[in-house]
């Protein structure tokens, strides 16, 4: 298949020039792999495209045609176009997509040089796949294997992910871009809107005029993935000064808002969007996927009443963060300035409130368990004094004061 060796930290790479590079598969496991697994022909991708399925990512030679032997389920394909060496070489950024192949499934697509991008339209064309399903013994030479020695991995940081929550969350657009598409928010087709931007032929007086002076931007329509919204008030209309404070120590609120507007006849898909999320960050390079991981993760485990009434939810989100802390180095999370690392304080309230009355015997030990091996594994210090008596600033409705 002749693909080229890329030195990456995640995912991972692998030289696969030819098929003595594949590390050894159970015969049995392969000719199943053979018989069910489904395939991605792609055609015309140009050589040193940068390209990869799930953990796993290549540089394509110049026989390259796809990927063979694919098992069943949930995928994530990802690729950036590269400048031919002549001109540099250098390598664009990440493009994704999720995709659910069943088994012995053709998706068929042509590399399009104008939008560097891969074009599935051929798919849909019976006649095409057919013609194509009927030549696969000739093209099976320049099919690459699936990296059957990273599906253990693939599965552990998506088997709460299904298709429905890939497509709802998936942009529009069908592709998870690591740079946005963005546009601005106004056009200035017209002179009046232009002359009511701010002039830019005098030096700036400050950060906030100069920032102000920056055209507003707005994701290009169809582009921008489709998270849960988390509210902005972690508290009820209406809520007193003593609920916005009890709001404000414990999240369940504002949890049960996000399930109840996104995921309420399945409240487990909440652990779904959020493997989605680490997925398009650890693999699509995608920050806004962080983003969105660091502010669930702080919904969930401060969550003190949610973690009382949903057991199954929080068990799930123990099993998801093992897999997930295994492929992040553990000072990724510490803030450069205040040396403060995000996660342990955020498991520091889980533990917490995990430790306390009401919690189901089962959680209890399992959140224990956890606790000790982050703290074997990373050296990370849970029992630090916590600023109980730190004063808890909330905002009051409008119209409401305290005398």
């Amino acid at each position: 298949m002749n693909f080229r060796t890329v030195s990456q930290a995640a995912p991972d790479r692998a030289d696969m020039a030819g098929s003595r590079s594949v590390v050894e598969m159970d015969p049995d496991v392969a000719r199943r792999l053979f018989e069910e697994g489904a395939f991605l022909v792609l055609l015309g991708v140009p050589q040193g495209t940068e390209l990869g399925i799930d953990c796993k990512s290549w540089q394509v030679g110049p026989r390259f045609k796809g990927v063979k032997m694919i098992p069943p389920g949930i995928h994530f394909l990802h690729y950036c176009s590269a400048n031919p060496p002549s001109c540099g070489g250098e390598i664009g950024p990440k493009t994704g997509l999720f995709l659910t192949l069943k088994p012995r499934e053709i998706l068929l697509a042509n590399w399009d040089p104008k939008t560097e991008d891969l074009d599935f339209s051929a798919s849909q064309n019976e006649e095409e796949v057919s013609r194509i399903r009927a030549s696969l013994q000739d093209l099976d030479p320049f099919l690459g294997p699936y990296p059957y020695e990273v599906m253990r991995k693939w599965v552990s940081l998506t088997d709460r992910l299904s298709q429905e929550v890939a497509s709802s969350l998936q942009p529009l657009s069908g592709r998870v871009c690591a740079f946005s598409d963005v546009v601005p928010v106004v056009d200035f087709r017209h002179t009046k809107d232009r002359e009511e931007q701010p002039r830019n032929d005098t030096a700036c007086q400050s950060m906030k005029e100069g920032l102000d002076r920056l055209p507003r931007m707005k994701h290009r329509e169809g582009t921008e993935l489709r998270f849960s919204t988390i509210p902005e008030k972690n508290y009820p209309p209406g809520a007193t000064p003593a609920e916005i404070t009890q709001c404000s120590m414990d999240l369940s609120y504002a949890l049960e808002t996000v399930l109840e507007k996104n995921h309420r006849l399945q409240p487990l898909n909440l652990l779904g969007e959020l493997q989605f999320a680490f997925v398009c960050f650890l693999i699509g390079n995608v920050y806004e996927g962080f983003e969105h991981w660091k502010r669930l993760l702080v919904l969930l485990c401060r969550a003190e009443e949610a973690m009382r009434e949903r057991k199954e939810l929080y068990l799930g989100l123990i099993a998801v963060l093992y897999h997930q802390l295994g492929e992040i180095p553990p000072d990724f999370f510490v803030d450069i300035v205040s040396q403060d690392n995000f996660l342990t304080s955020t498991l520091q309230d889980f533990f917490q409130f995990a430790s306390g009355p009401g919690v189901d015997g089962t959680l209890r030990k399992r959140a224990e368990k956890f606790k000790a091996h982050l703290t074997k594994k990373f050296r990370w210090d849970f029992d630090a004094d916590l600023d109980d008596c730190a004063p808890v600033v909330v905002e009051l409705p409008e119209g409401v004061t305290i005398d």
